[in-house]
Protein backbone atom coordinates (compact mmCIF):
# COMPACT_ATOMS: atom_id res chain seq x y z
CA UNK A 1 0.00 0.00 0.00
CA UNK A 2 1.45 3.33 -1.14
CA UNK A 3 1.70 6.09 1.91
CA UNK A 4 0.51 9.52 1.55
CA UNK A 5 3.81 10.34 1.77
CA UNK A 6 5.36 8.81 -0.96
CA UNK A 7 2.21 9.75 -2.83
CA UNK A 8 3.23 12.95 -2.21
CA UNK A 9 6.97 12.22 -3.51
CA UNK A 10 5.76 11.27 -6.78
CA UNK A 11 3.48 14.22 -7.22
CA UNK A 12 7.19 16.28 -7.02
CA UNK A 13 8.48 13.93 -9.24
CA UNK A 14 6.05 14.85 -11.47
CA UNK A 15 6.60 18.45 -11.16
CA UNK A 16 9.94 18.35 -11.27
CA UNK A 17 9.95 16.77 -15.12
CA UNK A 18 7.16 19.13 -16.17
CA UNK A 19 9.46 21.41 -15.30
CA UNK A 20 12.11 19.74 -17.55
CA UNK A 21 14.36 18.95 -14.71
CA UNK A 22 15.76 15.72 -15.14
CA UNK A 23 15.08 13.99 -11.96
CA UNK A 24 17.73 10.95 -12.40
CA UNK A 25 21.26 11.96 -13.56
CA UNK A 26 23.82 10.49 -15.24
CA UNK A 27 27.04 11.85 -13.57
CA UNK A 28 28.38 14.85 -11.42
CA UNK A 29 31.66 15.64 -11.48
CA UNK A 30 32.94 16.60 -7.76
CA UNK A 31 35.78 18.79 -6.57
CA UNK A 32 36.34 17.10 -3.67
CA UNK A 33 34.21 15.44 -0.26
CA UNK A 34 32.42 17.15 2.06
CA UNK A 35 35.30 16.80 4.85
CA UNK A 36 38.09 17.93 2.47
CA UNK A 37 36.47 21.47 1.97
CA UNK A 38 35.72 21.74 5.41
CA UNK A 39 39.68 20.57 6.84
CA UNK A 40 40.59 23.20 3.49
CA UNK A 41 38.53 26.51 3.93
CA UNK A 42 40.76 29.27 5.11
CA UNK A 43 38.50 32.60 5.84
CA UNK A 44 38.38 35.01 3.06
CA UNK A 45 38.35 31.66 0.59
CA UNK A 46 36.05 32.19 -2.67
CA UNK A 47 36.80 28.92 -4.09
CA UNK A 48 34.22 27.21 -5.90
CA UNK A 49 33.26 23.47 -4.68
CA UNK A 50 31.22 21.34 -6.36
CA UNK A 51 29.69 18.53 -3.62
CA UNK A 52 27.28 15.58 -4.04
CA UNK A 53 25.47 13.48 -1.61
CA UNK A 54 22.62 12.83 -0.17
CA UNK A 55 20.01 15.44 1.34
CA UNK A 56 19.70 14.46 5.51
CA UNK A 57 18.40 17.83 6.65
CA UNK A 58 15.88 20.47 5.26
CA UNK A 59 14.49 23.51 6.60
CA UNK A 60 12.47 26.03 4.40
CA UNK A 61 12.13 29.51 5.80
CA UNK A 62 10.44 31.83 3.06
CA UNK A 63 12.73 32.30 0.30
CA UNK A 64 15.76 30.94 1.90
CA UNK A 65 15.82 26.98 2.81
CA UNK A 66 18.92 25.20 4.69
CA UNK A 67 20.48 21.78 4.24
CA UNK A 68 22.23 19.40 5.25
CA UNK A 69 24.38 17.11 2.25
CA UNK A 70 26.20 13.99 3.21
CA UNK A 71 28.67 11.51 1.57
CA UNK A 72 31.17 9.34 2.49
CA UNK A 73 32.92 11.62 4.47
CA UNK A 74 30.44 13.40 6.53
CA UNK A 75 28.01 16.23 6.47
CA UNK A 76 28.02 20.03 4.96
CA UNK A 77 25.41 22.67 5.42
CA UNK A 78 24.36 24.26 2.76
CA UNK A 79 21.95 27.61 2.21
CA UNK A 80 19.60 28.14 -0.58
CA UNK A 81 18.47 31.69 -1.25
CA UNK A 82 16.12 32.75 -3.63
CA UNK A 83 17.13 36.16 -4.27
CA UNK A 84 20.18 34.81 -5.28
CA UNK A 85 19.20 31.76 -6.95
CA UNK A 86 16.46 33.21 -8.65
CA UNK A 87 12.68 32.39 -8.65
CA UNK A 88 12.30 29.46 -11.20
CA UNK A 89 15.13 27.91 -9.59
CA UNK A 90 14.40 28.27 -6.27
CA UNK A 91 10.71 26.31 -6.88
CA UNK A 92 12.74 23.25 -7.64
CA UNK A 93 14.54 23.52 -4.20
CA UNK A 94 10.74 23.22 -2.95
CA UNK A 95 10.76 20.02 -4.53
CA UNK A 96 13.58 18.39 -2.77
CA UNK A 97 12.89 15.84 -0.07
CA UNK A 98 14.90 14.75 2.65
CA UNK A 99 16.47 11.46 1.02
CA UNK A 100 17.19 12.66 -2.68
CA UNK A 101 20.27 12.95 -4.11
CA UNK A 102 22.03 16.78 -5.55
CA UNK A 103 24.70 18.09 -6.37
CA UNK A 104 26.14 21.46 -5.64
CA UNK A 105 28.44 24.37 -6.28
CA UNK A 106 29.26 27.51 -4.94
CA UNK A 107 31.96 28.43 -2.17
CA UNK A 108 31.99 28.27 1.61
CA UNK A 109 31.00 31.13 4.03
CA UNK A 110 30.45 31.14 7.89
CA UNK A 111 26.93 31.65 9.22
CA UNK A 112 26.17 33.99 12.14
CA UNK A 113 26.20 30.60 14.06
CA UNK A 114 29.46 30.04 12.77
CA UNK A 115 28.84 26.88 10.64
CA UNK A 116 31.08 26.30 7.61
CA UNK A 117 28.11 26.63 5.09
CA UNK A 118 28.11 26.22 1.36
CA UNK A 119 26.55 28.80 -0.42
CA UNK A 120 24.72 27.47 -3.38
CA UNK A 121 25.09 29.05 -6.89
CA UNK A 122 23.92 26.49 -8.69
CA UNK A 123 22.51 22.76 -7.90
CA UNK A 124 21.77 19.66 -9.66
CA UNK A 125 18.99 17.02 -8.99
CA UNK A 126 20.97 13.68 -9.12
CA UNK A 127 18.18 11.09 -7.67
CA UNK A 128 14.75 11.78 -6.39
CA UNK A 129 13.89 9.99 -3.08
CA UNK A 130 11.02 8.09 -3.90
CA UNK A 131 10.64 6.64 -0.56
CA UNK A 132 11.43 8.13 3.07
CA UNK A 133 14.23 6.97 5.02
CA UNK A 134 12.96 5.13 8.07
CA UNK A 135 14.92 7.44 10.10
CA UNK A 136 13.16 6.94 13.40
CA UNK A 137 13.36 8.93 16.51
CA UNK A 138 15.26 9.12 19.62
CA UNK A 139 13.75 9.30 22.97
CA UNK A 140 15.42 11.32 25.57
CA UNK A 141 17.76 8.66 26.91
CA UNK A 142 18.95 7.94 23.57
CA UNK A 143 17.10 5.07 22.49
CA UNK A 144 16.17 5.18 18.77
CA UNK A 145 12.64 4.08 18.39
CA UNK A 146 10.26 3.74 14.90
CA UNK A 147 10.59 1.22 11.83
CA UNK A 148 14.55 0.87 11.40
CA UNK A 149 14.78 0.05 15.18
CA UNK A 150 13.85 -3.66 14.32
CA UNK A 151 17.20 -5.88 13.93
CA UNK A 152 15.47 -8.17 11.19
CA UNK A 153 14.04 -5.09 8.95
CA UNK A 154 18.12 -3.37 9.54
CA UNK A 155 19.35 -6.44 8.30
CA UNK A 156 16.31 -7.18 5.34
CA UNK A 157 16.86 -3.65 4.36
CA UNK A 158 20.36 -3.20 4.84
CA UNK A 159 20.61 -0.45 2.15
CA UNK A 160 18.50 1.99 4.82
CA UNK A 161 20.37 0.82 7.49
CA UNK A 162 23.76 1.59 5.92
CA UNK A 163 21.99 4.71 4.43
CA UNK A 164 20.49 5.86 8.02
CA UNK A 165 23.53 4.65 10.34
CA UNK A 166 26.95 6.14 9.72
CA UNK A 167 28.35 3.30 12.55
CA UNK A 168 26.80 0.67 10.23
CA UNK A 169 29.31 2.55 7.13
CA UNK A 170 32.29 1.94 9.35
CA UNK A 171 31.53 -1.34 10.44
CA UNK A 172 31.73 -2.45 6.43
CA UNK A 173 34.93 -0.21 6.06
CA UNK A 174 36.54 -2.35 9.31
CA UNK A 175 35.65 -5.60 7.64
CA UNK A 176 37.29 -3.97 4.31
CA UNK A 177 40.13 -2.88 6.17
CA UNK A 178 40.62 -6.26 8.07
CA UNK A 179 40.37 -9.10 4.39
CA UNK A 180 43.09 -6.17 3.12
CA UNK A 181 45.66 -6.47 6.11
CA UNK A 182 44.97 -10.47 5.46
CA UNK A 183 46.17 -10.26 1.77
CA UNK A 184 48.78 -8.20 2.45
CA UNK A 185 50.04 -10.43 5.69
CA UNK A 186 49.87 -13.58 3.61
CA UNK A 187 51.20 -11.55 0.45
CA UNK A 188 54.23 -10.44 2.19
CA UNK A 189 54.95 -13.99 3.52
CA UNK A 190 55.03 -15.13 -0.30
CA UNK A 191 52.16 -16.84 -0.16
CA UNK A 192 50.16 -16.85 -3.45
CA UNK A 193 46.18 -16.24 -3.62
CA UNK A 194 44.62 -19.11 -5.25
CA UNK A 195 40.82 -19.57 -6.53
CA UNK A 196 39.20 -22.68 -5.49
CA UNK A 197 35.91 -24.28 -7.17
CA UNK A 198 32.60 -22.84 -5.56
CA UNK A 199 30.42 -25.27 -7.47
CA UNK A 200 31.81 -28.75 -6.78
CA UNK A 201 31.20 -32.38 -8.30
CA UNK A 202 32.17 -33.56 -4.00
CA UNK A 203 32.32 -31.40 -1.04
CA UNK A 204 34.72 -32.34 1.31
CA UNK A 205 36.67 -30.29 4.07
CA UNK A 206 34.44 -30.08 7.03
CA UNK A 207 31.51 -32.29 8.63
CA UNK A 208 28.53 -30.54 7.35
CA UNK A 209 25.50 -30.61 5.02
CA UNK A 210 26.02 -29.01 1.64
CA UNK A 211 23.60 -27.11 -0.45
CA UNK A 212 23.01 -29.27 -3.63
CA UNK A 213 22.32 -27.84 -7.58
CA UNK A 214 21.89 -29.47 -11.19
CA UNK A 215 23.71 -28.42 -13.44
CA UNK A 216 21.57 -28.49 -16.67
CA UNK A 217 24.11 -28.94 -19.42
CA UNK A 218 25.93 -31.58 -17.44
CA UNK A 219 22.88 -33.30 -16.53
CA UNK A 220 24.78 -33.68 -12.99
CA UNK A 221 24.19 -32.60 -9.57
CA UNK A 222 26.58 -30.06 -7.86
CA UNK A 223 27.46 -29.00 -4.18
CA UNK A 224 28.26 -25.45 -3.42
CA UNK A 225 31.58 -25.81 -1.19
CA UNK A 226 31.72 -26.44 2.07
CA UNK A 227 35.29 -25.61 2.94
CA UNK A 228 38.49 -24.91 0.82
CA UNK A 229 40.44 -27.51 1.31
CA UNK A 230 40.73 -30.12 -0.52
CA UNK A 231 41.54 -27.81 -3.36
CA UNK A 232 43.85 -26.41 -1.81
CA UNK A 233 45.55 -29.01 -0.72
CA UNK A 234 45.42 -29.67 -4.36
CA UNK A 235 47.59 -26.99 -4.73
CA UNK A 236 49.87 -27.99 -2.66
CA UNK A 237 50.59 -31.55 -4.48
CA UNK A 238 51.08 -29.30 -7.55
CA UNK A 239 54.13 -27.20 -6.31
CA UNK A 240 52.27 -24.40 -4.97
CA UNK A 241 53.56 -24.92 -1.44
CA UNK A 242 52.17 -21.65 -0.15
CA UNK A 243 48.46 -20.75 -0.61
CA UNK A 244 45.69 -19.33 0.59
CA UNK A 245 41.92 -18.59 -0.44
CA UNK A 246 39.77 -15.79 1.24
CA UNK A 247 35.74 -16.90 -0.20
CA UNK A 248 32.63 -17.80 0.56
CA UNK A 249 32.08 -21.38 1.76
CA UNK A 250 28.19 -22.92 2.51
CA UNK A 251 26.73 -24.64 4.80
CA UNK A 252 22.69 -25.87 4.73
CA UNK A 253 22.42 -25.43 8.49
CA UNK A 254 20.46 -23.60 10.85
CA UNK A 255 20.43 -20.06 11.56
CA UNK A 256 21.80 -18.75 15.17
CA UNK A 257 24.04 -15.89 16.48
CA UNK A 258 27.13 -17.79 15.26
CA UNK A 259 25.85 -19.14 12.06
CA UNK A 260 24.86 -17.98 9.01
CA UNK A 261 24.70 -20.73 6.02
CA UNK A 262 27.05 -18.28 4.11
CA UNK A 263 29.59 -17.01 5.50
CA UNK A 264 33.47 -16.07 4.83
CA UNK A 265 36.89 -18.06 5.45
CA UNK A 266 40.18 -17.53 4.76
CA UNK A 267 42.24 -20.92 4.32
CA UNK A 268 46.14 -20.91 4.21
CA UNK A 269 48.38 -24.15 3.60
CA UNK A 270 51.92 -24.18 3.72
CA UNK A 271 54.30 -27.27 2.75
CA UNK A 272 57.19 -28.42 4.90
CA UNK A 273 55.04 -27.08 7.93
CA UNK A 274 53.30 -28.30 10.51
CA UNK A 275 50.36 -27.41 13.12
CA UNK A 276 52.91 -25.65 15.87
CA UNK A 277 54.06 -23.66 13.01
CA UNK A 278 50.10 -22.95 11.50
CA UNK A 279 49.75 -22.10 15.47
CA UNK A 280 52.95 -18.92 15.39
CA UNK A 281 51.80 -17.83 12.04
CA UNK A 282 48.11 -17.54 13.19
CA UNK A 283 49.28 -15.66 16.35
CA UNK A 284 52.13 -13.17 14.69
CA UNK A 285 48.75 -12.53 12.14
CA UNK A 286 46.36 -11.64 15.11
CA UNK A 287 48.93 -10.14 17.09
CA UNK A 288 49.72 -7.78 14.57
CA UNK A 289 46.08 -6.68 12.97
CA UNK A 290 44.27 -5.88 16.38
CA UNK A 291 47.13 -3.12 16.58
CA UNK A 292 47.33 -2.25 13.49
CA UNK A 293 43.40 -1.52 13.60
CA UNK A 294 43.10 -0.53 17.31
CA UNK A 295 46.74 1.49 18.29
CA UNK A 296 46.56 -1.46 21.05
CA UNK A 297 46.73 -5.31 21.85
CA UNK A 298 43.68 -5.10 24.49
CA UNK A 299 39.96 -4.72 23.34
CA UNK A 300 36.89 -4.43 25.49
CA UNK A 301 34.58 -6.74 23.93
CA UNK A 302 31.19 -8.56 24.76
CA UNK A 303 31.72 -7.57 28.52
CA UNK A 304 35.45 -9.06 28.68
CA UNK A 305 39.46 -7.30 28.43
CA UNK A 306 41.06 -9.51 25.75
CA UNK A 307 44.75 -9.36 25.10
CA UNK A 308 46.04 -10.34 21.92
CA UNK A 309 49.62 -9.75 22.81
CA UNK A 310 51.47 -12.53 22.46
CA UNK A 311 51.98 -15.30 23.63
CA UNK A 312 48.48 -16.47 23.04
CA UNK A 313 47.63 -19.17 26.11
CA UNK A 314 47.89 -22.40 24.95
CA UNK A 315 45.98 -26.02 26.59
CA UNK A 316 45.51 -29.57 25.74
CA UNK A 317 42.33 -31.03 24.72
CA UNK A 318 42.02 -34.03 26.92
CA UNK A 319 43.37 -32.18 29.92
CA UNK A 320 40.89 -29.18 29.59
CA UNK A 321 37.73 -32.25 29.55
CA UNK A 322 39.18 -34.04 32.23
CA UNK A 323 39.51 -31.05 34.54
CA UNK A 324 36.13 -29.18 33.56
CA UNK A 325 33.82 -32.26 32.58
CA UNK A 326 35.58 -34.86 35.07
CA UNK A 327 36.21 -36.88 32.48
CA UNK A 328 39.02 -38.82 31.16
CA UNK A 329 38.45 -39.69 27.10
CA UNK A 330 41.19 -42.02 27.58
CA UNK A 331 39.12 -44.26 29.40
CA UNK A 332 35.63 -42.98 29.53
CA UNK A 333 32.78 -44.69 27.07
CA UNK A 334 30.23 -43.25 25.77
CA UNK A 335 27.88 -44.28 28.51
CA UNK A 336 29.93 -41.70 30.82
CA UNK A 337 29.76 -39.19 28.38
CA UNK A 338 26.58 -39.54 27.87
CA UNK A 339 25.88 -38.66 31.49
CA UNK A 340 28.11 -35.63 31.42
CA UNK A 341 25.84 -33.88 29.13
CA UNK A 342 23.12 -35.06 31.30
CA UNK A 343 24.41 -33.49 33.92
CA UNK A 344 24.44 -30.60 31.54
CA UNK A 345 21.11 -30.64 30.22
CA UNK A 346 21.97 -30.95 27.33
CA UNK A 347 19.17 -31.34 24.02
CA UNK A 348 21.16 -33.65 22.20
CA UNK A 349 22.15 -35.63 25.39
CA UNK A 350 20.67 -39.06 24.19
CA UNK A 351 20.76 -39.01 20.68
CA UNK A 352 24.68 -38.45 19.48
CA UNK A 353 27.58 -41.18 19.64
CA UNK A 354 31.15 -41.38 18.37
CA UNK A 355 33.02 -38.14 17.72
CA UNK A 356 30.15 -35.79 17.93
CA UNK A 357 29.41 -37.38 21.83
CA UNK A 358 32.72 -36.09 22.31
CA UNK A 359 32.39 -32.66 20.53
CA UNK A 360 29.19 -31.62 22.65
CA UNK A 361 31.09 -32.72 25.80
CA UNK A 362 33.89 -30.22 24.74
CA UNK A 363 31.37 -27.51 24.05
CA UNK A 364 29.30 -27.75 26.68
CA UNK A 365 31.78 -27.85 29.50
CA UNK A 366 34.76 -26.38 28.07
CA UNK A 367 34.21 -23.28 25.35
CA UNK A 368 32.16 -21.28 27.65
CA UNK A 369 35.64 -21.20 29.56
CA UNK A 370 37.95 -20.09 26.69
CA UNK A 371 37.41 -16.23 27.18
CA UNK A 372 41.26 -15.22 26.22
CA UNK A 373 42.94 -15.83 22.91
CA UNK A 374 43.70 -19.70 23.87
CA UNK A 375 44.94 -22.99 21.36
CA UNK A 376 43.47 -25.87 22.50
CA UNK A 377 45.73 -28.47 20.79
CA UNK A 378 45.70 -32.44 19.76
CA UNK A 379 42.70 -34.02 19.46
CA UNK A 380 40.92 -37.18 19.24
CA UNK A 381 41.10 -38.53 16.24
CA UNK A 382 37.38 -39.18 15.64
CA UNK A 383 36.99 -35.73 15.35
CA UNK A 384 39.33 -35.26 12.79
CA UNK A 385 40.42 -37.10 9.27
CA UNK A 386 41.99 -34.64 7.64
CA UNK A 387 44.14 -34.15 10.36
CA UNK A 388 47.80 -36.12 10.46
CA UNK A 389 48.00 -38.59 14.00
CA UNK A 390 49.88 -37.15 16.92
CA UNK A 391 53.79 -37.80 16.85
CA UNK A 392 53.77 -39.70 20.47
CA UNK A 393 50.06 -40.53 20.57
CA UNK A 394 48.15 -42.17 17.64
CA UNK A 395 44.93 -41.97 19.01
CA UNK A 396 44.85 -38.08 18.97
CA UNK A 397 45.69 -35.77 16.17
CA UNK A 398 47.75 -33.04 15.42
CA UNK A 399 45.40 -30.27 15.29
CA UNK A 400 44.47 -27.46 17.06
CA UNK A 401 41.46 -24.49 17.05
CA UNK A 402 41.92 -21.16 18.14
CA UNK A 403 39.49 -19.88 20.72
CA UNK A 404 38.13 -16.41 22.04
CA UNK A 405 34.67 -15.27 24.00
CA UNK A 406 34.21 -19.09 24.49
CA UNK A 407 33.82 -19.50 20.55
CA UNK A 408 35.68 -21.53 17.64
CA UNK A 409 37.96 -18.64 15.66
CA UNK A 410 40.24 -20.66 13.50
CA UNK A 411 41.15 -24.61 12.49
CA UNK A 412 44.42 -26.04 11.87
CA UNK A 413 45.63 -29.36 11.50
CA UNK A 414 49.25 -31.04 10.57
CA UNK A 415 48.19 -32.01 7.27
CA UNK A 416 47.32 -35.78 6.68
CA UNK A 417 49.44 -36.79 3.61
CA UNK A 418 49.68 -40.48 3.54
CA UNK A 419 47.10 -42.01 1.10
CA UNK A 420 46.35 -44.95 2.46
CA UNK A 421 45.93 -43.70 5.97
CA UNK A 422 43.14 -41.13 4.36
CA UNK A 423 41.43 -44.08 2.54
CA UNK A 424 40.78 -45.45 5.72
CA UNK A 425 39.29 -42.23 7.02
CA UNK A 426 37.24 -41.59 4.58
CA UNK A 427 36.20 -45.12 4.29
CA UNK A 428 35.25 -44.86 8.21
CA UNK A 429 32.97 -41.69 7.27
CA UNK A 430 31.77 -43.48 4.65
CA UNK A 431 30.43 -46.03 7.06
CA UNK A 432 29.05 -43.65 9.51
CA UNK A 433 27.30 -41.87 6.62
CA UNK A 434 25.78 -45.11 6.18
CA UNK A 435 24.73 -44.69 9.50
CA UNK A 436 22.70 -41.81 9.36
CA UNK A 437 25.65 -38.95 9.63
CA UNK A 438 24.82 -37.03 6.53
CA UNK A 439 27.90 -34.89 7.73
CA UNK A 440 30.12 -37.18 7.60
CA UNK A 441 32.97 -37.01 4.59
CA UNK A 442 32.64 -38.06 1.62
CA UNK A 443 35.31 -40.38 0.08
CA UNK A 444 37.03 -38.75 -2.65
CA UNK A 445 38.90 -40.54 -5.15
CA UNK A 446 39.93 -37.97 -6.97
CA UNK A 447 41.78 -36.06 -3.82
CA UNK A 448 42.89 -39.38 -2.88
CA UNK A 449 44.60 -39.84 -6.47
CA UNK A 450 46.22 -36.47 -5.80
CA UNK A 451 47.90 -37.54 -2.44
CA UNK A 452 49.27 -40.67 -4.17
CA UNK A 453 51.07 -37.90 -6.71
CA UNK A 454 52.79 -36.81 -3.46
CA UNK A 455 51.98 -34.26 -1.19
CA UNK A 456 55.00 -32.71 1.28
CA UNK A 457 54.08 -32.22 4.78
CA UNK A 458 51.80 -29.35 5.06
CA UNK A 459 50.57 -27.30 7.87
CA UNK A 460 46.82 -26.05 6.83
CA UNK A 461 44.46 -23.28 9.10
CA UNK A 462 40.90 -22.40 8.39
CA UNK A 463 39.77 -19.05 9.87
CA UNK A 464 36.39 -17.61 10.19
CA UNK A 465 36.00 -13.77 9.00
CA UNK A 466 32.88 -13.20 10.26
CA UNK A 467 33.50 -14.32 13.89
CA UNK A 468 36.32 -12.38 14.01
CA UNK A 469 34.36 -9.18 12.66
CA UNK A 470 32.12 -10.14 15.91
CA UNK A 471 35.21 -9.77 18.16
CA UNK A 472 36.54 -6.72 16.28
CA UNK A 473 33.16 -4.96 16.37
CA UNK A 474 31.95 -6.19 19.53
CA UNK A 475 28.58 -7.34 17.68
CA UNK A 476 26.60 -10.52 19.11
CA UNK A 477 24.96 -11.52 16.62
CA UNK A 478 27.06 -12.57 13.06
CA UNK A 479 23.80 -11.33 10.97
CA UNK A 480 25.49 -7.61 11.91
CA UNK A 481 29.21 -7.89 10.18
CA UNK A 482 27.42 -9.79 6.88
CA UNK A 483 25.98 -6.91 4.47
CA UNK A 484 23.07 -9.40 3.54
CA UNK A 485 22.94 -11.84 5.98
CA UNK A 486 20.50 -14.88 4.97
CA UNK A 487 16.64 -14.62 6.52
CA UNK A 488 13.57 -16.13 6.23
CA UNK A 489 11.65 -15.01 3.14
CA UNK A 490 9.47 -11.86 3.80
Amino acid sequence: MTSFVEVARREKLQELMRRGVAPFAYRFIRSGTARAALDGFRDGDETAHRLAGRLVALRGHGKTTFAHLADQSGKIQLYFKRDHLGADLYEVVKLLDLGDFVGVEGPLFRTKTGELTVRVDRFTVLAKALRPLPLGKEDESGVLHGELSDPELRYRQRYADLAVHPEVRELFRLRARVVSALRKFFDDRGYLEVETPVLQPLYGGAAATPFTTHHGALDATFYLRIADELYLKRCIVGGLEKVYEIGHDFRNEGLSRFHNPEFTMAEWYEAYADYHDMAALTEELLAGLVPELFGTSTLERHGATLSFARPFARADFYTLVRELAGVDLKRAGEAELHAALQRQHAESADVLSGGKLIDEVFKSYVEPTLVQPTFVFDYPIALSPLAKPKRDDPAKVERWELFVLGRELANAFSELNDPDEQRRRFEQQARLRAAGDTEAHQLDEDFLRALEYGMPPAGGVGLGIDRLLMILADRTNIRDVIPFPMLRPE
